[in-house]
């Protein structure tokens, strides 16, 4: 049975009900730096299914689900909580059958992976690499027990690092460039976006989540219960207001702006995703 953290639906977000009521309006002083980001993800995805791995890239997974609503992208987010801090070979056989059943839930899976047309595209504040490197592994492992075509996969796989920004120069770190693993992967296959390291740090280390972290220890228990404490209220708040951000009208346009300035517009299946967040958004998406 898959398991998982509690997370509200906030792109129909009727269950809430009067659970904000009290709450101060939130402060998204991150935002344009936020949208920025979100839109260089989507015109860097490679026309793949989003996976946002872990807590950290929460905001832009929020964001990007507001967008998206009413799309044909609408399905395409996907959130990916787990923490992989843990060096694999630590992991109990109980932990990689729940880890394993987990992807599956998601649609990750050997034999999907190997027969699926879009490429599954990871998502993740990168500092080190090692979650990456982590679920690399682990991945990796799973193939070759289902005797599953390594080639095919291979070009199936996208992993997206979110890194603080520095100065770019011909000596600029690129994330993966210190990765072994990274070696068995198509160049195109990692890709790096630079964040604001004021914003980077805030989504990474200091902003409050909207759900509990869901490291090794608890992948065997099922977490049913939301979190209603202030904190974890001021961070739904936040949550809730990325979202409504994204359906905007103004955030739409904002997002359109930063996918446009990208290399990858000349893409069919990116301008044609730009086409429909031009159109204004229906009624009923705006009143959720």
């Amino acid at each position: 049975m898959p398991t998982g953290p509690f997370r509200w639906d906030l792109v129909s977000p009727d269950q809430l009900g009067g659970l904000l009521d009290g709450v101060a309006d939130p402060d998204l002083w991150f935002l344009p730096d936020l949208v920025e980001c979100a839109g260089r993800v989507l015109a860097r995805s490679a026309d793949g299914d989003l996976y946002f791995v872990g807590r950290s890239p929460d905001s832009i997974f929020d964001l990007l689900s507001g967008a998206l609503s009413g799309t044909t992208w609408q399905n395409r987010c996907h959130r990916l909580p787990l923490s992989l801090w843990s060096d694999p070979d630590t992991l109990t056989s109980a932990e990689v059958a729940q880890f394993r059943t987990n992807m599956s839930q998601l649609g990750i899976d050997p034999q999907r992976l190997a027969h699926r047309r879009r490429p599954v595209t990871f998502i993740d504040l990168v500092h080190g690499g090692r979650t990456y490197a982590n679920l690399f592994l682990l991945l990796r492992r799973w193939l070759a027990d289902e005797n599953a075509p390594w080639a095919v996969v291979r070009t199936k796989l996208r992993f997206v690092g979110i890194t603080v920004r520095t100065k770019t120069s011909p000596n600029t770190w690129r994330w993966y460039q210190a990765a072994p693993w990274a070696a068995h992967l198509p160049r195109s296959a990692l890709i790096g976006i630079s964040l604001n390291g004021g914003v980077w740090s805030y989504l990474g280390d200091y902003q409050a989540k909207t759900t509990r972290s869901f490291p090794v220890a608890r992948w065997l228990d099922q977490d049913a219960n939301p979190a209603r404490d202030p904190k974890a209220l001021a961070a739904l708040a936040e949550a809730v207001a990325a979202v409504a951000h994204g359906r905007s009208e103004q955030g739409r346009a904002a997002l359109v702006a930063a996918i446009t300035a990208e290399p990858t517009m000349r893409e069919t299946w990116l301008r044609s995703l730009v086409i429909e967040l031009r159109r204004p958004a229906s009624v009923d998406q705006q009143r959720r």
